[in-house]
């Protein structure tokens, strides 16, 4: 089972075994509008939490991703590149960015859960 955890620059990572999947948030991505762009970090890239890891930009603006925890980049999203718009449709699932195997497993205990992270942004 997945353990899934948010942060408060509206990043969302799903862990399983030692590895993160990490995205935007829905909230995120309403935020921003109908993304026409997504720049992607590269496979082997090593990020510290808080590293920029990624670019979403829409019609309104560009916004900086940024790792939720420390890593290395194992995937990203491909399907991206020609669909950008599949973040705005499915945000925290078939939309996600990137995948970290995890350097510091502990770092996703500090993350907020998603009540916490609704009341956030309440």
């Amino acid at each position: 089972m997945s353990t899934i955890r948010f942060t408060e620059d509206h990043e969302w990572i799903s862990v399983d075994g030692d590895t993160a999947t990490i995205g935007i948030t829905d909230h995120a991505q309403e935020q921003l509008g109908d993304l026409v762009y997504v720049e992607l970090p590269e496979t082997g890239r090593a990020l510290k939490k808080g590293d920029e890891a990624a670019v979403v930009e829409s019609v309104k603006a560009a916004s900086d991703v940024y790792a939720p925890v420390s890593g290395e980049v194992v995937a990203v999203n491909e399907e991206l590149s020609g669909d950008p718009a599949l973040v705005n449709r499915e945000a925290e699932a078939g939309g996600w960015l990137m995948k970290l195997k995890l350097s510091d497993p502990g770092e996703v205990e500090a993350l907020m859960d998603r009540d916490a992270y609704l009341a956030s942004i309440g």
